[in-house]
């Protein structure tokens, strides 16, 4: 079985750049609202283009970019990968980035608001199921496969962050994906039962009434709550336990804010959220995977703990992007171009070299 740990030799001498040094794109300035460096400004023949699309799922309206390689031409064939955001993303941020990314070395890739979250459909807004967020997974493939262009027999899926999760539940079943990646992996249900880093395992049952209660007072007059549907000061930020938290306000609150993204969710979505686990069934997954995390990312665990657990498949690898932050490897050049590397030769090999 290959299973290797693998240490990327890029970044041994990186310099750890902080939060607050990043450089972004505003999001106003851009035409397809992109918040990060180096964003598509307009479509240019010859280049990277993006394409704004809209598809119908389960009768909700989804809103995705389409990202198609230099040259693209709709009468050859072009292996494809799905790109699913992290938790209280939004397409224009971080899985933009990568989608664009891996366009540049040859993949057309597609990359779509959550349902009920960022501009796709749904209400009430801000509902996290992990069946949703798992669909629109399923949703991505079947819209991307009709693309002109794609072959469909060639299909990836990278998820981020939460988007990583959903990933590789999606991937257990879904056998139309050849090869499955995550970045900075977050198991959305293990994180909402048990805590971050597990620090709220004698709250579980408490916060299950909390949600059930929400769930009564939707059901009975309409009214929703949320959780994490709070503004925190720079000083209340500082002083949260967890880095990637800690990061992360600062990434999607400030550094590459976007409108349609918020870190709110329906507090009854954890009715579903607490009973669900990114690892349930993982030994369903047989394809080839590769997991990507920042050597410094405290949510190092997670990936960890899901690698152990995927032994369905003989071909995966967990790669470790020294000196990396969770956050860090959204937008750090250094650490991307690193987890951008390993990306372009996985999918490559899996859904290229092959044919």
């Amino acid at each position: 079985m290959k299973s290797p740990r693998i240490i990327s030799p890029i970044l041994t001498a990186a310099l750890a750049v902080s939060a607050v040094e990043c450089v972004a794109a505003d999001f106003r300035n851009n035409p397809y609202s992109l918040t990060y460096e180096g964003a598509i400004m307009e479509n240019v023949p010859g280049k990277v283009n993006i394409h704004p699309v809209a598809y119908q799922l389960n009768g909700l309206q989804i809103s995705a970019n389409v990202y198609t390689p230099a040259n693209y031409d709709s009468k050859q064939l072009y292996p494809a990968v799905v790109v699913a955001h992290p938790n209280g993303g939004v397409k224009e941020q971080v899985s933009g980035l990568y989608a664009q990314r891996l366009a540049e070395n040859g993949f057309i890739t597609i990359v779509a608001d959550a349902a009920y979250q960022g501009a796709s459909g749904g209400e009430p807004r801000y509902v996290d199921k992990p069946s949703f967020r798992i669909e629109d997974i399923h949703g991505m493939a079947d819209f991307v496969s009709s693309y002109p262009g794609v072959e469909s027999s060639r299909l990836g899926l990278l998820g981020i962050c939460g988007g990583g999760g959903y990933a590789l539940s999606a991937a257990q079943t879904d056998k139309r994906f050849n090869a499955v990646a995550t970045l900075s992996m977050f198991n959305s249900g293990r994180v909402r039962r048990n805590g971050y880093l597990d620090s709220q395992l004698d709250t579980i049952h408490q916060r299950l009434q909390q949600a059930s209660d929400a769930r009564s007072l939707e059901a009975n007059n309409g009214a929703v709550l949320y959780a994490n549907d709070v503004q925190l000061t720079d000083s209340q930020i500082e002083a949260l336990p967890f880095e990637l938290y800690r990061q992360g306000l600062v990434y999607y609150g400030k550094t590459h804010a976007h409108p349609n993204a918020s870190s709110k969710y329906t507090l009854s979505s954890l009715l579903d959220l607490m009973r669900w686990d990114a690892t349930d069934q993982i030994d369903l997954l047989n394809q080839p995977l590769l997991m990507i995390v920042g050597s410094k990312a405290d949510s190092l665990y997670l990936s960890e703990d899901a690698f152990a657990k995927a032994t369905g498949t003989e071909d995966k690898a967990l790669s470790i992007i020294e000196g990396a932050t969770h956050i860090e490897t959204y937008w750090v050049p250094e650490y991307v171009n690193a987890a951008v590397d390993l990306l372009s030769s996985f999918f490559s090999k899996h859904l290229i070299a092959v044919y």
